[in-house]
């Protein structure tokens, strides 16, 4: 999928996002007030939430689809990432709110009585944000952004909130203090889903190490691309979005000229971008004693 396709399907799905999400958040808000219900209401917002993130999903494709300039010249990918954190942000301050009000429910002997619909509205909104979810997911996936999938797991946090409401609804005439309990496990999901969010894209932004899955698959492509390197070493990798920088270092003989030693780091790095998808540089050693062994 070429940059602009994949852009396209990011923001199909942050509009569609943003549109369901709204629409539900209005009827769950309508149906907490009308029950009195803490977790009804902090789910409702809880999808609003949702709303907006999938406008920052949207601003940080839009940034991230710009190409590359004199000041940043490995594009704006890392935008992308940086979205990702700020969903993550707002799902804790959200969920840190609810916890605050759910707790003085529970301190205040606070019950409510469920209504009919509520089962209804909670429902079958559980349902139309897994199916967002498992969108978000497949579109993360095509794309490579790692914003959608961050925004699938927003939508799955929120369609198992609703289905922990409706089970509330079936036991709260038997437990007065079923609502406040399921805000405060509505509200720790929603911040358990945040730091998941922000340290996966955090490591992005600082810098990892190469994965274990990708440097061996390098080596044996140099160990049969040229006999000629002694060792590999030295390996750095920069992610930008769905653009990814490799530097490493190669040992040759000392006696090699420097013409066949640039031929043999050119072939590896074109092997490795026409493989991986990765622009390679190859820097160049002289071979010793400690390399050989």
């Amino acid at each position: 999928m070429d940059k602009m396709n994949k852009n396209k399907l990011g923001y199909f799905e942050g509009i569609i996002s943003i549109i369901i999400n709204s629409v539900l958040f209005f009827i769950k808000l309508w149906v907490g007030l009308l029950t009195g219900s803490v977790a009804m209401v902090a789910d409702a917002w809880h999808t609003l939430s949702d709303s907006l993130t999938s406008v920052v999903v949207v601003l940080g494709v839009f940034v991230s689809g710009k190409p590359a300039d004199d000041r940043h010249p490995f594009g704006h990918g890392r935008a992308e990432s940086i979205a990702s954190i700020v969903i993550g942000t707002l799902l804790v301050v959200v969920g840190f709110n609810f916890i605050v009000d759910s707790v003085k429910r529970l301190i205040n002997f606070q019950k409510i009585e469920y209504r009919a619909i509520a089962v209804y509205v909670f429902l079958i909104s559980a349902i139309i944000k897994e199916g967002l979810a498992q969108f978000s997911f497949w579109a993360g996936k095509k794309t490579n952004y790692s914003s959608l999938i961050a925004d699938g797991w927003h939508h799955r946090s929120d369609a198992i909130a609703s289905i922990i409401i409706v089970i509330g609804v079936f036991v709260s005439s038997k437990f007065w203090w079923i609502d406040g309990t399921l805000g405060i496990m509505v509200s720790f999901l929603i911040i358990y889903t945040a730091f998941q969010i922000v340290l996966k894209n955090a490591g992005n932004l600082l810098g990892e190490k190469i994965s274990d899955e990708l440097e061996p698959k390098i080596r044996k492509i140099i160990s049969e691309l040229t006999p000629e390197v002694t060792d590999v070493h030295h390996f750095h990798i920069h992610r930008y979005g769905d653009h990814t920088e490799l530097t490493f270092h190669i040992c040759l003989s000392p006696k090699m000229k420097l013409e066949k030693a640039h031929r043999i780091a050119d072939l590896i790095e074109e092997k490795i971008r026409s493989d991986f998808k990765i622009e390679a540089t190859v820097h160049i050693e002289h071979q010793t004693e400690d390399s050989v062994s």
